[in-house]
């Protein structure tokens, strides 16, 4: 429950506003109701029964954005009741549902919810005692959405920065191993439900370190970077590339056969023999391939792939070893 709260950033104000309102309009409904006032407490009672249902809807469904939507035109609609059934001090709830819409929902709807929701009270006017009110009213509402609307475009521009910082790896621009986790995951659960075929492969460059120790990092950097750039140039779009760590890197494809998944494999190999350097000379890689079986997890099958590379290095480096197989391929042949 935390980590959802901690990751899903409308989750989290989804369920603050759903308790806020529990805590905040409850005693003003018993209030209502025990002075006789029926219709306020039902309204009250009516806001408080639907935002608490949007926030059951979306801890059990994750749509956060239908719920969240619901939820911003529940709040408002309901502050322009209370407002049109109890007057002037009504006026007040609409204020925090003006913030709240923009962290809800999209900023275009949450616009088109604020200004219907301002309207509307306008309109009626039973609420204001002066038409200088019912302006100063306006505007003020105005300028509250507006704030919101910038600190909420500012908050979600931070929040996609470091999302960004969170699962690139900055030195080659691949998703990395958090990253990779995630979508290992959601292709074990594709491959489940749809029956779709994923192919894992587990990625080492040879005698890295040598390369670093011996023509320094500066160098070590170019080659990992240049051997992304080359990966990426020569699978599908859909392919997925992640940093697995150092000089390792996963490679993520779907929809490929045994028959496709050789060609795939045996194309990267001679890329790299024919394209890839360092100051010293030619750079290789050994390879672990690994198709997804049938219910199997995303640790198994990773660990079926690293295996394969392991076998792959002990079998000399420069390798491509299926883990459904015991013996490696020779390497291609360079241009």
């Amino acid at each position: 429950m935390l980590y959802r709260l901690k990751t899903d950033f409308r989750l989290s104000i989804i369920t603050l506003l759903a308790i806020s309102a529990l805590l905040g309009i409850s005693p003003f409904a018993i209030m209502r109701f025990l002075q006789g006032n029926m219709l306020a407490g039902v309204v009250d009672l009516t806001i408080m029964l639907s935002i608490t249902a949007g926030m059951v809807y979306a801890w059990l469904t994750g749509d956060t954005a239908r719920s969240g939507f619901f939820m911003a035109v529940v709040a408002s609609g309901g502050a322009v009741t209370v407002g049109v059934v109890v007057g002037e001090a009504g006026l007040f709830w609409l204020y925090p549902c003006l913030v709240t819409s923009f962290f809800l929902t999209e900023p275009r709807y949450a616009i088109f919810i604020n200004l219907a929701a301002v309207i509307a009270l306008m309109v009626h006017g039973a609420a204001f005692g002066s038409s200088v009110q019912m302006w100063s009213f306006a505007v003020s509402a105005v300028v509250v959405s507006c704030c919101a609307y910038a600190f909420a475009h500012r908050n979600k521009n931070q929040r996609e920065r470091l999302e960004h910082l969170a699962t690139i790896d900055p030195l080659t621009g691949v998703k990395n191993r958090r990253s990779m986790d995630e979508e290992l995951a959601m292709a074990a659960a594709s491959a489940a439900r749809t029956g779709i075929s994923y192919a894992l492969v587990l990625l080492d460059i040879d005698h890295f370190k040598k390369i670093n120790d011996e023509h320094g990092h500066s160098a070590g950097d170019d080659v990992l970077t240049e051997m992304v750039a080359l990966i990426e140039q020569n699978v599908r779009r859909s392919d997925q590339l992640f940093r697995f760590g150092g000089e390792e890197f996963v490679l993520l494809m779907s929809g490929v056969d045994h028959t496709g998944l050789r060609a795939v494999m045996h194309n990267l190999q001679h890329i790299l023999h024919r394209f890839l350097r360092h100051p010293g000379g030619s750079v290789t890689a050994s390879f672990g391939v690994a198709l997804l079986k049938p219910g199997e997890s995303p640790d198994c099958w990773l660990t079926r792939a690293d295996e394969a590379l392991y076998r792959a290095k002990a079998c000399g480096r420069d390798q491509i070893v299926y883990a459904d197989e015991v013996v490696a391929e020779p390497a291609a042949e360079t241009a």
